[in-house]
C-alpha cells in the first residue's frame, strides 16, 4: 500500500500526506448528474478525472467505496419536461441513460452505489428534523424549510467568501425567509409538480440537501473525500457543509475539485451555446481516444478544448496502442501490466498525470528501440510497465472491457487492413509489383505505416 500519496485539498489549500479515516478503507462521494440534458464533455471530465483517482487508490491497496449520485429531480428537469411534453420521471430516466452511456464509452467504472435523489426522501426528512430540532433550520409554515445561515460560525469556509457579500440565494421566496441568503432545504409544492409528503407540508427537495442526506446514507456522518467540479464550491458544496456539520455530523475529511473544460477561455455549459456533446464527439475519435484527452492535463488545471488538441492526443495514443499491438505480436502474448516506479511517484504527487505521461512517453521509445533491435526483453519490459500505467488511466487497448463497444471497431479496423496486408502478399507473391505498390499507397494514404520485417508485415497508426 502507497504510504506516500499526497493530494490537494481545497479547504486547506495545500496539498498534504493522504490519511484514511479507517486503515486500509476509503470512501469518496462524487457530485453526479443532473439529469436533464445529455452529457457534454465538461460533464464527464469530472467522471474521468475521479475514476483515476479511485484506480490509483485501489492499485495503491485500499477497499474504495464510490459513491456517485444522479439528481432526478430539479427546476431544469421541470423545465424540460415542459418542453419535450413528456413527465419529468420520463425525462430524467432519458438522461440518466445518456450518462450512463457515455461513462461506460469512456470506461469510467461503475460507481460501488449510485442513489437517486428521489430514492432518498426518508433520509432528507431526517436530516430536517435533525437541523429544526437543534435550531438550525426554521420552517415559516408554507411548506418551506430553510438554514438559518446567520449562526453559523463556520460557513463559507470552504470559498472563503464573506456572508454579507452574498447575494440573496434565489432558491425559493423571500418572503419567508429570515435572511435572504438563507438556502432552501425544502422547497414548498407548486400546482402541477412534483412532491412529497413531509411534517411541515408537500413539496420537494432542495439540490443541497440531497447530496448531505446520500452521502452520509451510504458512508456515514464522516468520510474521506467528496469531489466536485470546481463550480460546485459555491453554493452546492458549502451548503452541503452547513447543513451537515449543524447535523452534527463532521462530514468530509478532503475536498477535491476538478477544473473545467473550456471554450475560447470560457466554461463550457449550455448557456454559453458552446457545450459539445459526448456522443457528437465520439464520431469523430473513439472513447478510449477521447478519455486520454481529458484525463492529460492535472485534474486541477484547465482544459482548452479544440478539434485540433483533440485529434493530436488521439494520434499519440494511437502510437502507444501501436507499440502494444507490434510487442504482443513479436512476443506471441501480451505482458501482464506493471506500474513502474516513476509512475507512481508521479501519481503519489497529488495525480501528477502530465508528468506520468512524461513518463509513458520514455518506456515508449525504450520499447520502439527495443523493437528496432528485437530485445524482445526490452519490449515485453516496456509493455508491461506502459500496459500498468495504461491501466491506472483507464485506457489500456488490450484491456477486455474493450472487446466490445469501441474496441469492437478497432478490431474491425484490424481486421480490414489485414485482409489488404494479405492481398498485397499474394500480388507480391504472384510479382504483381504494382499492385502491392498500389495497395500499400492506398493503406498509408488512411495514416497505416506499413512495416516489413523479418518477422513479418506489421502495421500502425500515425
Amino acid at each position: 500500500m502507497s504510504a506516500h500519496l499526497k493530494l490537494y485539498n481545497t479547504a486547506t489549500r495545500d496539498v498534504a500526506d493522504f490519511k484514511p479515516l479507517h486503515e486500509g478503507k476509503v470512501g469518496i462521494y462524487l457530485c453526479g448528474a443532473t439529469v436533464q440534458a445529455p452529457p457534454h464533455i465538461g460533464h464527464v471530465r469530472s467522471g474521468v478525472n475521479f475514476d483515476i483517482l479511485r484506480r490509483w487508490l485501489t492499485a495503491s491497496g485500499y477497499e474504495v467505496t464510490f459513491i456517485r449520485n444522479v439528481t432526478d429531480i430539479d427546476d431544469k428537469i421541470l423545465h424540460k419536461a415542459v418542453h419535450e411534453e413528456i413527465p419529468w420521471w420520463a425525462v430524467a430516466q432519458k438522461y440518466e441513460r445518456a450518462f450512463t452511456e457515455a461513462y461506460r464509452a469512456l470506461n469510467v467504472l461503475p460507481p460501488t452505489y449510485e442513489p437517486r435523489a428521489t430514492g432518498h426522501i426518508t433520509q432528507m426528512i431526517e436530516l430536517m428534523e435533525i437541523l429544526i430540532a437543534n435550531g438550525s433550520a426554521y420552517a415559516p409554515g408554507n411548506g418551506d424549510v430553510y438554514l438559518d445561515v446567520r449562526q453559523l460560525t463556520y460557513y463559507l469556509t470552504l470559498s472563503r467568501q464573506k456572508l454579507d457579500d452574498l447575494q440573496s440565494a434565489e432558491d425559493a421566496d423571500l418572503t419567508y425567509k429570515k435572511d435572504p441568503r438563507d438556502f432552501a432545504l425544502w422547497k414548498a409544492a407548486k400546482p402541477g409538480d412534483p412532491s412529497w409528503p413531509t411534517p411541515w407540508g408537500a413539496g420537494r427537495p432542495g439540490w443541497h440537501l440531497e447530496c448531505s442526506a446520500m452521502a452520509r446514507a451510504y458512508l456515514g456522518e464522516s468520510f474521506d473525500i467528496h469531489g466536485g467540479g470546481l463550480d460546485l464550491i459555491f453554493p452546492h458544496h458549502e451548503n452541503e457543509i452547513a447543513q451537515s456539520q449543524s447535523a452534527g455530523w463532521r462530514f468530509a475529511n478532503i475536498w477535491m475539485h476538478n477544473a473545467w473544460v473550456t471554450a475560447s477561455g470560457e466554461k463550457m455549459s449550455k448557456s454559453l451555446g458552446n457545450s459539445l456533446q459526448v456522443q457528437e464527439i465520439l464520431k469523430k475519435v473513439r472513447g478510449i481516444e477521447l478519455r486520454w484527452y481529458l484525463g492529460s492535463a492535472h485534474y486541477r488545471s484547465m482544459l482548452e478544448f479544440s478539434f485540433e488538441a483533440l485529434e493530436e492526443a488521439a494520434v499519440n495514443f494511437r502510437r502507444i496502442e501501436g507499440f502494444l499491438k507490434r510487442a504482443t505480436d513479436l512476443l506471441g502474448t501480451t505482458p501482464d501490466g506493471v506500474v513502474s516506479a516513476a509512475f507512481t511517484e508521479a501519481m503519489n504527487e497529488d495525480l501528477a498525470v502530465p508528468t506520468a505521461l512524461a513518463v509513458i512517453a520514455e518506456i515508449l521509445k525504450s520499447g520502439n528501440t527495443a523493437l528496432a533491435s528485437d530485445d524482445r526483453a526490452g519490449v515485453k519490459s516496456a509493455a508491461a510497465e506502459i500496459r500498468g500505467a495504461l491501466g491506472i488511466l483507464g485506457c489500456d487497448p488490450l484491456d477486455e472491457i474493450f472487446a466490445t463497444g469501441d474496441h469492437a471497431d478497432a478490431q474491425v479496423l484490424d481486421g480490414l487492413i489485414s485482409l489488404a496486408l494479405e492481398q498485397r502478399a499474394a500480388a507480391r507473391s504472384r510479382k504483381d509489383f504494382a499492385a502491392a505498390d498500389a495497395i500499400r499507397d492506398q493503406i498509408a494514404a488512411l495514416g497505416v505505416v506499413i512495416e516489413d520485417t523479418p518477422q513479418g508485415t506489421r502495421w500502425s497508426i500515425g
